[in-house]
């Protein structure tokens, strides 16, 4: 493995671990890191009550960087990863969403609620 892309995977690490602490301070229990399927990897799966959040978490180094990190594609594998693994984690009657949090160094994570629906891209 290179270091650059050692580096890329000690940072989106960082960036998970402060995704988690962060829906911990605000009330959500995470279930599941990095859940791999065949269709891809869901880096947090969070649940609140009858809620069951598949979470897409995106690290940058600069703030400006985090508006051009998620995309229809990306959102689109979380998406078909998430359809196949939800029995695992909700139960009959839970809603379900996708949402995506935005980490950069020295700024509170930015969550983007429901970020995937289809048809919206």
């Amino acid at each position: 493995m290179t270091e650059k892309r050692r580096r890329a995977e000690r940072d989106g690490r960082r960036g998970e671990w402060i995704a988690s602490l962060y829906l911990w301070l605000t009330g959500w229990r995470v279930v599941g890191r990095r859940v791999k399927t065949r269709k891809g990897e869901i880096d947090l799966v969070a649940r609140r009550g009858r809620t069951v959040c598949f979470v897409e978490v995106k690290w940058r180094a600069r703030a400006q960087d985090l508006d051009t990190a998620i995309d229809a594609r990306r959102l689109r594998r979380v998406a078909d990863a998430a359809a196949l693994v939800a029995g695992r984690y909700a139960g009959p009657g839970d809603d379900q969403r996708i949402d995506v949090i935005l980490v950069t160094p020295r700024r509170m994570p930015r969550r983007i609620v429901n970020a995937w629906q289809p048809g919206a891209f």
